[in-house]
């Protein structure tokens, strides 16, 4: 380890071990990277992603807190109508008089457990064709949430209500139970036009690898939960991307596309006209690369890299869009000389960078505005 990573290490631990933590000094430090020795990137994430407050006192009541929640979150989505769960201290009832299957009535149960069902069938191939390169991903985690896994349940789990309902069972053999099926169950806060759950996957992945490597194995063991709640606190700055209804306002996914194509039209005229003479739109390649925050363009460490940098930021999106700029900007030699296919296929399949070029050009642009 050189001298000036043990450098920077000590600084990270010196703004870490305060009372409360100076924010801004956070921001700056980590936008450089943050190392992964001692947990150190577990943690700043969890600041930076407002789930730890600045003041280190509370951590230790915050973290018991949403861990227990989260626990009361598993419980209520675990329960299927009409099964008793007397360990969990629910007693049987008998639900056929006022509600059954095939119950029109929108406000029932049932119904809402079978199109709760939908739901889980896509977040559980999401969740199998999450990284399968990566032996993480493939191997059963430490620490399996037991509420969920646990063989000597009586009551029906998300898990095997999935299985149960299409998967067949050489598919159910070769599950993954890494990263528990997830999804917000803030229901009532959830706009019905937010439908699109595909690629909320790639998200959670990071999230999930950076908690659950953590060296500190108390803090380990609650990963899940912890992913769940920086999760929920990420997607509730970036949800307007998959909300169809607001695509075209100015928190849409169309403005934001349009506004990664307006950038480079200041910064570099001649390269933002060559794209609009081959009739490249924006939302053939910038709508992957915003909604899923980069995480399908690099491998999973220069994705980690780059988070680092747009969780620092305190307009973290703006500085997305820099980032998706200077992504073009870095490789407008090859742009300029190619086709529509080839230029196509480099802005679908980006060429292998140093992504520390990329953030630095990105700080150039943010700096010149």
């Amino acid at each position: 380890m050189s001298s000036l990573h043990k450098s920077r290490i000590a600084d990270f631990q010196d703004v870490l071990k305060e009372p409360t933590i100076a924010l801004e000094k956070l921001r700056e430090l980590s936008f450089s990277g943050i190392p992964c020795e001692g947990g150190l990137r577990c943690l700043c994430w969890k600041i930076l992603l407002n789930y730890l407050p600045l003041e280190r006192a509370s951590w230790t009541s915050i973290l018991a807190k949403q861990r227990e929640l989260y626990s009361q979150f598993l419980r209520e989505m675990i329960i299927q109508p009409g099964i008793a769960k007397a360990n969990l201290g629910v007693s049987r009832e008998d639900v056929t008089f006022e509600d059954h299957p095939l119950n029109p009535n929108p406000d029932s149960r049932w119904n809402t457990y079978f199109k709760d069902n939908e739901v889980l069938l896509q977040i559980d191939k999401d969740v199998r064709r999450l990284c399968p390169d990566i032996s993480f991903f493939q191997r059963a985690t430490e620490y399996p949430c037991l509420l969920i896994l646990d063989p000597q349940n009586e009551f029906e789990t998300l898990r095997k209500r999935v299985e149960q309902t299409t998967l067949k069972s050489q598919t159910v053999a070769r599950n993954r139970s890494g990263v528990t099926n997830m999804s917000s169950p803030h229901k009532s806060s959830t706009p019905a036009s937010l439908n699109e759950y595909q690629g909320m996957n790639e998200i959670v992945g990071p999230l999930y690898y950076t908690f659950a490597t953590d060296p500190n194995h108390e803090w380990k063991e609650h990963a899940e939960a912890d992913t769940f709640f920086c999760f929920t606190n990420l997607m509730a700055e970036i949800r307007d991307n998959f909300i169809k209804s607001l695509d075209d306002s100015q928190c849409g996914i169309t403005y934001k596309m349009e506004k990664v194509y307006s950038t480079l039209k200041d910064k570099d005229v001649e390269l933002y006209l060559k794209l609009q003479e081959q009739n490249i739109k924006p939302q053939f390649f910038a709508f992957r690369w915003l909604t899923l925050l980069l995480s399908q363009e690099f491998l999973l460490p220069d994705v980690i890299r780059i988070w680092d940098s747009l969780f620092a930021d305190d307009n973290r999106f703006d500085f997305l869009l820099l980032v998706c700029c200077a992504m073009l900007i870095l490789i407008r030699e090859q742009l300029l000389e190619g086709d529509f296919t080839v230029n196509m296929r480099l802005l679908q399949d980006y060429p292998i960078t140093d992504v520390c070029q990329i953030l630095q050009k990105a700080k150039e642009l943010q700096d010149s505005k």
